[in-house]
């Protein structure tokens, strides 16, 4: 088997790995905004997990604080340069 396998359009493919198990995260805080920034795009939108690399239970939860985070006022619903 290949180590590092390559699909004929897609270039590189890599096993992504879920960034909260791996630091052993056990909840993922609505108020660690800057953590929560990174799961977002550039228009506000939360990025799915095929992106991410995010495991299921953890894209609920990061999903859950993100929703959080904008009914708080923490995080905008739509980024300034598309008001």
């Amino acid at each position: 088997m290949l180590k590092n396998p390559q699909h004929p359009k897609k270039g590189n493919l890599r096993n992504k790995e879920c960034k909260f198990s791996k630091a052993g995260v056990i909840y993922i805080d609505y108020k660690d905004v800057k953590t929560l920034q990174r799961f977002t795009n550039d228009q506000g939108k939360i990025l799915p997990r095929r992106v991410t690399g995010t495991s299921a239970r953890y894209q609920r939860q990061l999903t859950k604080a993100i929703k959080r985070a904008r009914h708080l006022g923490m995080m905008p619903f739509v980024a300034e340069n598309l008001r």
